[in-house]
């Protein structure tokens, strides 16, 4: 049997990857078009979705490397008649020091022009004022060197500002250092024959770019909107033999692997039509055939913590939600709020576009199992919910329902008074906002038990924000269905009843008939509120017509 070609996993080099054997997604039609269409571009799309190495295949298509674009899309656009190389000038802004002060990321920023001129073979005089003069200079003297205009490629632009989103004072002053670094690209639009610059954060316009009024954004275009990531086509093609190989490890079906990757790692969206896979999580997957949260894990949880911490979020929050089409141009990173922040840090996608609105949501299971995990533990006492959620998910994924109670009242005793009392108070002025006939209460419990059957990456039914104004949720793992009412009761003996009460809502409205074939778990549950805790629970297994009552019980 011959070996599979190699997984590019964390390569970033465009010239490593080809001449190493490593599989490659042809991503180079979009590069030759935006070269034939432009000039200036700008592109914002999460970390680790192939940002870098987009830009070293840039590198190499103006630098003439022919023998890497062979039976690339690239390649005839190597070999047109006019085609001519041109020099690079390439800035990694991720290689920069930002923790030492002022004083030192300027010098630091200076140190790689320095490289890029040795590289290119001039000189840049080491007293040179500022960096944003080193720049210039650079410029100019390369273009002079090689008579031809130059290329400029920034990766990670905003990375300085990045390593400071929790601290304004450090990200304003970084923030002024590199505008005046990068205003020098728009000065020297006579030296220049292409420039492209990426991040993460969408550039606003009074920010690092404020000068640049000729830099095109292709961050939400339709046309670009797969440039960056796996369409589900590109990784049937070029990932056929690993899925077939893992799909026989599994002992599974290529249609059913397919599919399970498509809901854990796909569903990235940012025109609210392509959908698009994780390159870093299906990767790993690959090579390590087991459904973990490979992408979520590899980033700094630190950041995304601690700003879950200070504006009191809530996972709930951010299903379907509903927002202008240019949300993410309102504000500098570190002032963004939470749906902007999210989504440019790759939490949230665009499920769909309705006219100058779109719809957020997370984009998969990966992300929303992770992101849920994290606003749990933010409302828990202890760390707990992680192991608390692992074990959820291997109840449920056998069939025992009577876990989901437990591991839900276990929840309830590890939130302290004041959060309960402050989302409590919360959750009342939303509904009477909006209009919703359910007491705040049981919205509030609501919540928690959807935010903890997404940290199982167990599939619910909900598909749209307010869904607290519901009853009941449906949930699926393994073949096992799942049908749960959940009533908010003042004392014991209420909350008894209401487990009765909820059990025959979900019989008389007929929320399992639709499930033919097998049988599907009634659970109803009631919280106790005077005593905040799990107050009685009754459990049925279900078939349409048929039901019979197997465990009930107060606890």
């Amino acid at each position: 049997m011959m070996p599979l070609p190699k997984l590019p996993i964390g390569i970033q080099t465009f010239e490593k990857l080809r001449e190493e054997g490593y599989i490659y997604v042809d991503k180079t039609k979009y590069l030759v078009d935006l070269i034939d269409r432009g000039s200036v571009y700008f592109l914002s799309r999460p970390r680790r979705f192939g940002k870098s190495l987009t830009v070293s295949t840039f590198d190499a298509l103006f630098s003439g490397k022919r023998e890497l674009f062979k039976g690339l899309c690239a390649e005839e656009f190597l070999n047109r008649p006019d085609y001519k190389t041109h020099p690079v000038i390439y800035l990694d802004m991720s290689r920069v020091t930002t923790d030492m002060g002022p004083d030192v990321f300027r010098s630091s920023i200076s140190s790689m022009i320095q490289r890029n001129a040795e590289r290119l073979g001039v000189r840049i005089e080491p007293e040179c004022p500022s960096p944003g003069d080193a720049f210039d200079t650079l410029i100019i003297r390369v273009a002079e060197k090689y008579a031809v205009p130059v290329v400029v490629l920034v990766d990670e632009y905003d990375k300085p500002i990045l390593d400071h989103v929790h601290d304004v004072e450090k990200a304003r002053e970084t923030r002024r250092i590199v505008r005046n670094f990068y205003a020098r690209i728009k000065a020297a639009d006579a030296h220049l024959r292409f420039v492209f610059i990426t991040g993460i954060s969408k550039f606003s316009k009074i920010g690092a770019f404020a000068t640049m009024n000729n830099l095109i954004d292709i961050s939400m275009n339709d046309r670009y909107a797969a440039m960056l990531g796996y369409t589900e086509e590109e990784l049937l093609t070029c990932f056929d033999a690993y899925i077939g190989e893992t799909a026989a490890g599994l002992e599974e079906s290529k249609e059913k692997l397919s599919a399970a990757i498509r809901g854990y790692y796909g569903g990235f969206s940012f025109d609210g039509k392509t959908r698009l896979y994780n390159p870093f999580a299906v990767l790993n997957f690959f090579n390590e055939p087991s459904f973990k949260n490979y992408w979520f894990e590899s980033g700094t949880l630190s950041a995304l913590t601690e700003y879950v911490k200070r504006h009191d979020l809530e996972a709930e929050s951010f299903r379907g939600l509903d927002v202008p089409e240019n949300f993410t141009a309102v504000a500098e990173i570190e002032h963004a709020p939470p749906e902007s922040f999210l989504f440019q840090n790759g939490y949230l996608s665009v499920r769909e576009r309705r006219g100058r609105k779109l719809v957020l949501d997370y984009p998969n299971m990966e992300v929303l199992s992770a992101v849920a995990d994290l606003f749990l533990w933010n409302r828990a006492v202890s760390s707990g919910t992680g192991a608390a959620s692992i074990d959820l998910e291997e109840f449920l994924a056998r069939g025992d329902a009577e876990g989901l109670v437990k591991i839900y009242d276990a929840l309830l005793a590890g939130i302290p008074y004041d959060i309960y009392e402050r989302k409590e108070q919360k959750y009342a002025r939303n509904i009477e906002e909006d209009y919703i006939q359910v007491p705040y209460a049981e919205s509030f419990y609501h919540a928690l038990l959807f935010t903890l059957l997404w940290s199982s990456r167990v599939r619910t039914s909900t598909e749209a924000r307010g869904y607290w104004s519901g009853s009941h949720v449906e949930a699926e793992k393994n073949g096992h269905r799942y049908v749960v009412g959940l009533k908010v009761a003042e004392g014991k003996e209420a909350a008894k009843q209401a487990t009765d009460d909820a059990m025959k809502e979900i019989r008389d409205k007929g929320y399992a008939d639709k499930y033919v074939g097998g049988e599907t778990t009634l659970v109803t549950l009631a919280v106790d509120r005077e005593r905040r805790r799990v107050g009685g629970y009754r459990i049925e297994n279900y078939k349409p017509g048929v039901g019979e009552a197997y465990f009930e019980e107060t606890l």
